[in-house]
């Protein structure tokens, strides 16, 4: 009784299962060290790890759970870097811009406006925006400010920061995305 040879099969090998883990380490830590290293210039500076996050969610589109891991990471890598009163409020606001990006990924994705020329910039100004909120009114209740100093002090310099990180994340999105998918000999978005 000889036993028939099964047929062979062949599964091709899952490609770069993981990509999204290796950029997003890639540019935290471009934003980590941009971070630390960018002068203040009239007391404003880039938020650079939010820019690099978020066009990293951009690119790899990640789910909510995802994106709250990056932005728990990011939030941990800019406590030692932080030069505000209270750093710990780095993890909230880092959580709360990185899930920002995610749902309007999201958002451009259901409203079949993926390839708006300006999604970029939206992205990173909203992000932007809603993590330095969020910093700013912990920074604002941890040193017992007037709410008067968060809206018409705090607030203004969120938007500013806002705007300039979403210029960042415009201008970057581009040449981070070709080598994003410079491999996979397609184009995208």
């Amino acid at each position: 009784m000889d036993k028939p040879i099964p047929d062979l099969i062949t599964v091709e090998a899952a490609r770069d299962t993981h990509r999204w883990v290796a950029m997003t380490a890639l540019l935290l830590a471009i934003g980590v060290i941009l971070h630390t290293i960018s002068p203040n210039v009239g007391g404003v500076t880039p938020n650079w790890t939010i820019a690099m996050y978020s066009i990293t969610i951009s690119l790899t589109k990640p789910g909510p759970t995802r994106a709250l891991g990056i932005g728990f990471v990011a939030g941990l890598t800019l406590i030692p870097s932080s030069k505000s009163a209270f750093p710990l409020g780095n993890i909230a606001s880092e959580l709360s811009g990185a899930l920002t990006a995610c749902l309007l990924v999201k958002a451009f994705a259901l409203a079949h406006l993926e390839g708006l020329k300006v999604k970029p910039f939206i992205i990173g100004f909203l992000a932007t925006s809603v993590s330095g909120s969020v910093f700013t009114y912990i920074l604002k209740l941890v040193l017992g400010l007037p709410l008067t100093v968060w809206t018409h002090a705090m607030l203004p310099v969120v938007l500013t920061v806002g705007v300039l990180n979403g210029v960042v994340t415009q201008v970057l999105y581009g040449p981070v995305r070709k080598i994003f998918f410079a491999t996979e000999g397609k184009r995208h978005e």
